[in-house]
Formats: structure tokens, sequence, C-alpha cells
């Protein structure tokens, strides 16, 4: 008996290091050490399985009795699916029954808000406001927190170049620079400046790495590529993410050249724990790794958890693999027990940021939660980033904006009165009582005297024209009329890759039929991906690119239409004119035979059935006023790597309205060791100028802007000149110049 006591007391002895006032001497390295030194290898490995919790709380039954078995026993490092704070402490206070009481982390996929839903992320980054998004991430964090999460899967940070692939929804579109800077702001929206307010949670940089280019734009399918596209183009948003203090990493479901992303060594070895000193842990994405005996990289589960606790996987999601392999491969000396401790120290080191050790229940406060998910300030943000995430691609005599006043407004479509579809994919609950539809902002504009008429049409999938006679008489009846068409909310997102990206079911159909009454047309599109949409591209008066903008979409919709907000929206990706130009990028390669006029294409690398230029292009999208740029200077036009050339012109509001522009810097290598893109996004500023206001706008290239990624993958600069553009898109370059670097 008296064995057992002295045991006990030197179990709470060394357990004083990270429960007190004591705790508070020692640094949080030291206070991991102390609790791994008490831990057993079962405990260890325990910390590496997470498992997802969406029937722990519910009825009885084997799997959640199992699982709480095993949480009690101190046999769970992570629950996923568990949200809300009495679902969280319940379960947190199983944790706490466990002989070394280490507290749980709590994820969830807070993708694009918690329950405030905003613009999905590819929406977002059309907005080119960094404090924008920013500001929704940490809306999303605080409420995620104020319900008892501390870690999202998110940011998705994968450059997406193939609208194929549903998941673009998930990311900032096609460009390095563009998502570089926008992983930056979505990991400092969600974690704060600091880990452990209780108003921020863990973000994590996914998917790593390459996802995006999944061949075919097809979802979990393999990646094929050059060291040189790996490090210049997808490896850059995840370096800014690291940069900006993210706490974890996903790796992807892809394999990188034959080797599957949660067994590869390269990427989360040499590349993120060596190369970048990456001190945050790795989590796999679900079932990942019991996945490589599917991919035929591992023979079975234990096979896989071999492969990927020695490739760098720290943490186990929902394959079982590590809990039932891992103790036994490290007592048969096939893993070595540093790779375990290693991963484990990774994992307390984020739960004693978080503070989960000093308070398990530090998140689960049911008076926040109660006062942060009803703040109506959230709402007001949400209409905010909405509003800037729409993109104006047509507005033919200026039908845009709409007068208030007008008489009587038609509006057709499947997506008039949508609420599911506003919200978009990837979110953890729908309340489409929170949701304002299209129908309902504009009602809530209009003058009283204005008479606002309404036909469905068709739905999104209608393969019949049963209701055109109706939408035609309806828009007969009008001024003008208001289109309403795009994608349900389940047409993008994960496995949710599609073959055909043209607008779906008959709504081109419909818009035609519409079209032949002579009425004056205002297309609204909302998606979750760039759609194919030419006849409506050719004939619309006015398009709106909406997205699927979250709960406040109907009323920033409804803003943009009648003029309370002037569009500053800019493309985040190209829009095809068809899918056989997939994939596409505005930062292509000239070729050896590039198109020099567009009607001559003669042996040139060219398609033969259809213009060779995009729909629209990156960085494209439209104001109600305008914008001249003049003067533009350079404080000289040859520089070594060691100065700064200093650029400015003037950007003038030569329109009626105020407005914002999004200037855009380009630059090309025309000359070097490796054939360079056309042009490369270096730098953006997004303006805001009264009508007749002007602003001198100043950039600074350096020579971190001239570098790339040579042949023996060293990034260096190389002497010759260098092409400057600065435009309102891509391919709309308002000012150019030639520099030299010597």
């Amino acid at each position: 008996m008296l064995r057992y006591k002295v045991r006990a007391l030197l179990l709470s002895t060394l357990m004083l290091p990270f429960f007190g006032v004591k705790a508070q001497k020692k640094t949080i390295n030291q206070r991991v050490d102390s609790v791994l030194n008490l831990m057993t290898l079962e405990e260890k490995v325990g910390q590496l399985n997470q498992y997802s919790g969406k029937e722990v709380t519910g009825p009885l039954s084997e799997r959640k009795t199992n699982q709480l078995n095993d949480i009690k026993h101190g046999l769970v490092g992570s629950m996923l699916n568990v949200k809300g704070v009495k679902a969280t402490r319940e379960i947190q206070a199983v944790a706490m029954q466990s002989r070394l009481k280490i507290p749980l982390l709590f994820s969830l996929d807070v993708i694009h808000g918690y329950k405030t839903i905003f613009p999905i992320p590819l929406a977002e980054a059309a907005s080119w406001d960094l404090d924008a998004i920013r500001s929704s991430a940490h809306i999303a964090a605080k409420e995620a927190a104020a319900a008892g999460i501390h870690w999202t899967f998110a940011p998705m940070v994968d450059v997406g170049r193939d609208p194929r692939w549903g998941r673009v929804m998930e990311g900032a579109g096609e460009d390095t620079y563009l998502g570089s800077l926008i992983a930056k702001a979505r990991v400092k929206g969600f974690q704060g400046e600091k880990l452990g307010g209780t108003d921020a949670v863990m973000a994590c940089a996914k998917h790593f790495a390459a996802y995006g280019a999944a061949l075919g734009g097809r979802d979990y399918n393999a990646v094929d590529m050059s060291d040189n596209m790996l490090w210049e183009t997808y490896l850059p948003p995840f370096k800014a993410a690291v940069d900006a203090g993210v706490a974890t990493f996903m790796n992807s479901f892809n394999t990188l050249n034959g080797i599957p992303a949660t067994g590869n060594s390269y990427l989360q070895r040499d590349i993120l724990k060596d190369k970048w000193g990456y001190k945050g842990f790795v989590v796999s994405d679900w079932g990942s790794i019991g996945e490589m005996v599917a991919w035929g990289y591992a023979a079975n589960n234990t096979d896989a958890s071999l492969k990927a606790i020695t490739a760098g996987s720290d943490m186990d999601m929902e394959s079982h693999a590590y809990i039932t392999s891992l103790a036994q491969l490290v007592k048969s000396k096939k893993v070595d027990i540093k790779l375990v401790n290693d991963a484990v120290k990774r994992i307390l080191y984020k739960k004693f940021e978080l503070g989960l050790f000093d308070d398990p229940y530090r998140f689960c406060n049911e008076t926040r939660e109660q006062q942060v998910l009803n703040d109506p300030e959230n709402k007001l943000i949400a209409r905010d980033v909405a509003q800037k995430s729409i993109v104006l691609l047509k507005n033919e005599l200026s039908l845009l904006p709409l007068s208030k006043t007008t008489k009587t407004i038609a509006i057709i479509g499947p997506l008039v009165k949508a609420k599911r579809d506003l919200e978009g994919s990837w979110i953890r609950q729908s309340d489409t009582t929170l949701v304002t539809s299209l129908y309902e902002g504009i009602r809530n504009k209009l003058d009283r005297n204005t008479k606002l008429i309404y036909a469905q049409g068709t739905d999104i999938m209608g393969k019949d024209q049963n209701n055109f006679d109706e939408a035609v008489a309806t828009a007969q009846k009008a001024d003008v009329v208001i289109m309403v068409l795009g994608e349900s909310w389940d047409m993008s997102g994960e496995s949710k890759s599609r073959t055909d990206i043209h607008l779906p079911g008959r709504q081109e159909e419909l818009f035609k039929a519409i079209s032949a009454t002579g009425k004056p047309i205002v297309v609204v599109l909302m998606a979750g991906r760039p759609l194919i949409f030419d006849t409506i591209s050719d004939k619309a008066q006015s398009i709106v690119y909406a997205w699927w903008l979250g709960a406040e979409g109907g009323n920033a919709i409804a803003n943009v239409l009648f003029g309370d907000y002037n569009p500053s929206g800019k493309l985040p990706s190209t829009f095809p004119r068809s899918v056989g130009q997939i994939p596409l990028s505005y930062a292509s390669y000239s070729t050896g035979r590039p198109i020099k006029n567009l009607n001559d294409i003669k042996y040139k690398s060219a398609y033969i059935d259809m213009p060779n230029t995009p729909r629209y292009t990156f960085g494209y999208g439209l104001s109600y006023t305008t914008f001249s740029y003049e003067n533009l200077k350079l404080n000289k036009d040859l520089i070594n790597k060691n100065e700064v050339l200093s650029i400015e012109f003037e950007l003038t509001n030569t329109g009626k309205y105020a407005g914002e522009e999004v200037v855009q810097l380009y630059l090309q290598d025309p000359v070097a060791s490796l054939a360079r893109p056309v042009k490369e996004l270096k730098a953006f500023q997004k303006i805001a100028l009264k009508p007749g206001e002007s602003k001198i706008v100043k950039f600074a290239i350096t020579n971190e802007m001239l570098s790339f990624y040579n042949r023996n993958l060293q990034w260096v600069s190389e002497p010759g000149q260098f092409k400057l553009m600065i435009g309102s898109a891509s391919d709309d370059i308002r000012l150019q110049s030639v520099f030299r670097l010597k």
C-alpha cells in the first residue's frame, strides 16, 4: 500500500509543472517534456489518434462506447465533428478521467464561417481585399472558439487552375502570389497574432501538396509535375502560411510523382520540417493513411502506419491505423520511438499554447457562446465581405446600377429565392432562417411604388421548357429583367468534380427566350467555380458574378444592383470559353510558336476551332466608374541586386461614381536560363477614389520579385532586361516600361 501511495505522490508532483502557478515558471518545451516522460507508449500513440465524433454524443452505440473508452484511457488526442460548448465540455470531461488528464483538441471544418456564413473562399479571393478576408476568418474563428472548437481545417491554400476540380471553391484561385497573401491573411484571421486567445482557433494549411493539380481536375487523383513547377507555383502559399505562424498542416489525398503525400518524406520531412523549420504538427486528411493501401503504396494498415510516421505525418485522422499498429511497430524496432516522441511533442506543444493544460474547459463558456454567436456585428461584416466579393463582368450602356424607382422589375430564374444555395458548400450546419435571398434583398431595396414580379422559368437542372412561357410573359410586363442563374450549392466542393462546367440544365435556353423579348437583362450568376455561359456572355447587357456569398448574399447583391455599393471585385481565376482550354492560366508560356496575331494562327500554338483567348481573364472586373493610368515614372532603368526600383504613376477616377480600383503590377523576364511565364503578378493595391480624385500610386521592385527557381532549384535572379506592366487586369495593361538588372 505504501508503494502505491509513493507512486501517487510522485505522479502528482510531476503533474505540477503543467498545472497551476508553478507551471508559469517553466517554458512550454519543459512542460511538454515533463508530460512526455510520464507517458506510456500506448498513451503516446493515443495522442496521434483522431476520431470523428459525429456519434459520440448521441444515442448509445458500440462506436460511441468504444470511443468513450479510448478517450477515458488516454488513447485519443483529438476529436473532430464535436461542436458546441455542451458537447465539447461533456467529452473533455471524459478525457479528464484518463490517467494523465491530457486534454483533447476539438477540431472542425470551419471553412467560410461557423454560424455566420461568409462567401466561399474563392469568392472572397475575388475581393482582393486582404483586410476583409482576414476579418472573415476572424469572425469564423471567434464563433467557433465560442462553441468549444480549438482547431479549424482551413485555410485551403492549394493553387487551382482547373475549374473542373470541385474544390476550387475552397481556395484562392490560380495565382501563387495572390494565394500566398490570402493564405497569410486567413491564418492571421483564424489564429490572431498569437495562439491562446479564446477568440481564435488553430489554423491548418491544406492540402500539402499540389492537390490543386490533380489530373483531369478529378478529386483524389494523382499529380505528376516537375520540381520547378512544384516549388515555384504550388509550394509558396504553404511557405507563406508557415511564415504567418500556422499551427498545423494537413497532407493531401493525391500522389506526387508516384508517392502519396501522406507517405511523402520529401514533402513532410525534407521540405516542411527540415528546410522550412516547421514546428507545428501534420494531420492526415480523412483516412489518407489507410488509403495508401488502395494506392498500392502500402501492403496494409500496419505498413501504411510505418510509411506515414516515417514520412512525418504526425496525427492519424480516422484511418485507425496508428492506434492499431504503431505501438507494435515501435516494440518490434521497425519504428524509432524518436519519431513517435517528436510527433507527440508537437501536438502537446499546441495544447499548451492554447492553454488547455491550465484549463481544459477554457473554450467551454456558455455565456460567451451565446454572446458571440448572436453578435449583430457579425452579420454586418458578412455583408461587407460579400459585396466586396462580387465581380461585374459586363455592363453595356451602363444598365447598372438600376434605379430604385423603376416602375416594374421582373426577377426570373431558379435561384431567385434560393437560400441554401447562397450558403454554398462546406458549411457545418445549414440554417436558412439566417439567410437573405436575392428576392428578399431586392424587395427591401425598392421604392414602394415599384412592382416586383417573379417567375422561376426552370429549375437548375431542368430538362423541359414547361414554364418558359410564364417566364416570358412575366418579362414582357417589366421595364427591366433580372435573371438569377447558376449552380446549386452541391455542384461544387469536395468530390464534386465535373467534366462539363457549362451553366447546367436549360438555363441558357431560358435566357435566350427572355432575351428575345427585347427587354434589358441583368444576369446574376451564382456558383462555386468559374462556369462557361457563352450565350449569356455574348448577349446579356449586364452580368454580375455573385458566386455563393453566404447568409448576407441577397442583401450584398442588391446593394450592387442598385448602386449602394460600387462593385470592385476582380477575378482570381481565368474563365475559359471551353472545357477544352483547361487547365488555363494567365501565367502561361509563350511557346516556340506564340500567337502574335489572333487572326493568324496557322502553325501556331493554338486551337483552330475557337478563339484562343479566355472568356474572362485573371484580374478582370468592371466598376460603375472608370479609371485612368498616367505618367509612369521609374527612378532608374538599371539596378543591381541590392537596389530597389521605385515606380510611381497617377491614378484618376474619371467617372461619375466613387469606386475602388485594384491596380495590378506584372513582370516578365523575357530571356532567362529557363523559359518564364509571359507575365506574373508581383504586386497590387486596392485604392478608393472619389469622382475626379487622383492619387500617386507607388510600387517598389526588389530582387526577390525578379527571382525564380533555376534548374538546380536555387532561388536566383539573373541579369538582363525585365518588362514592367501595370493595369486593371492581366489582359488590360495600361502602362508599360522596361528596366535592366545588372
